[in-house]
């Protein structure tokens, strides 16, 4: 199926402004995690969320006038789902647990904070706690998982195409994970397990589409040998562009509707996937294409004096 017949734009001639856009992007991200820290989700940070249902109609600033009058510290409290459903998000950090306390000391606490308030009559929906082990425990897998998927990529490319490809490859999969990490800070989004999922999710939906390009830039250097690299790379670019547009516009609709209608729990994984199917596509035309460019480039240079002088 094709949505574009004989296409033949210039991508790469956009090489150095995509190359520019993406670094103000990716150095923006990385500034703000200095400056502001990186926000980690219960998950990973470790602490204590309640989710509370009302009644009758309760506003956030009455829950937290409740809670400020007997408990101290940073909680968070928003809304949770639609307004009209009453339904407070309270999240505590994780504070120092005396020996042999118990980890529910918290979410008792928050129960019994609202109810001295006399805000009417409640209930608690959901619960999540997270121990400071356990959450320092997660991070580090989280981690793991990450450099290890990073790791595996790197090896299979390596061995499937040509250096230059897979430096191409590799540099478009940092981008995508350094690009969706920028765009989480923000827009205000906790790193979670969820996101993380979503996350080694890109890695590998970013690589696929990247190798199918690549696929073709092999076959066309066969049968254009006398052409450059420059054009053969653009030549295929524009080859596969209706199966890039296809997968990623399909891909994007449904992470889309998952988005807008899958509720707060969903929400993080799907705006993940979201920026990353984004990335992912913008990266495969213009970045690993330039990068595959840049580093073939420069080989063909260094192998040409040789050449001369051999002969």
């Amino acid at each position: 199926m094709a949505i574009i017949d004989n296409a033949n734009y210039d991508f790469i001639k956009w090489r150095w402004h995509a190359i520019a856009l993406s670094t103000i992007i990716v150095l923006a991200g990385m500034s703000f995690a200095v400056t502001r820290g990186v926000p980690l989700g219960i998950d990973f940070s470790g602490g204590t969320i309640v989710v509370v249902k009302f009644e009758q109609p309760t506003s956030v600033d009455q829950v937290r006038a409740a809670l400020a009058a007997s408990m101290t510290g940073e909680n968070v409290i928003q809304s949770y789902g639609d307004a009209a459903n009453s339904e407070i998000l309270i999240r505590m950090p994780q504070l120092v647990i005396e020996q042999g306390a118990a980890l529910e000391q918290n979410a008792r606490a928050i129960v019994d904070s609202i109810t001295k308030a006399n805000l009417g009559k409640f209930e608690v929906r959901s619960q999540e706690i997270v121990g400071p082990v356990i959450g320092a425990d997660l991070q580090r897998k989280g981690l793991y998982a990450t450099l290890a998927s990073i790791l595996g990529i790197t090896i299979y490319i390596g061995l499937r195409f040509r250096f230059a490809f897979a430096i191409g490859a590799i540099a478009a999969t940092l981008h995508d994970v350094l690009v969706t990490l920028a765009f989480l800070f923000f827009f205000g989004y906790d790193l979670s397990l969820t996101v993380v999922a979503a996350i080694l999710t890109i890695t590998g939906y970013s690589v696929n589409d990247t190798i199918v390009i690549f696929d073709r830039v092999r076959e066309n250097l066969r049968s254009k040998r006398r052409d450059s690299l420059e054009s053969v790379v653009n030549l295929s670019v524009n080859q596969t562009l209706s199966r890039t547009i296809i997968t990623a516009g399909t891909t994007f609709l449904s992470v889309l509707s998952l988005f807008l209608f899958g509720g707060e729990v969903l929400e993080g994984f799907a705006f993940t996937m979201l920026v990353g199917i984004v990335s992912g596509t913008y990266s495969t035309v213009f970045i690993a294409a330039a990068i595959a460019i840049l580093v073939g480039s420069k080989q063909a240079k260094a192998r040409t004096p040789a050449t001369r002088q051999a002969s």
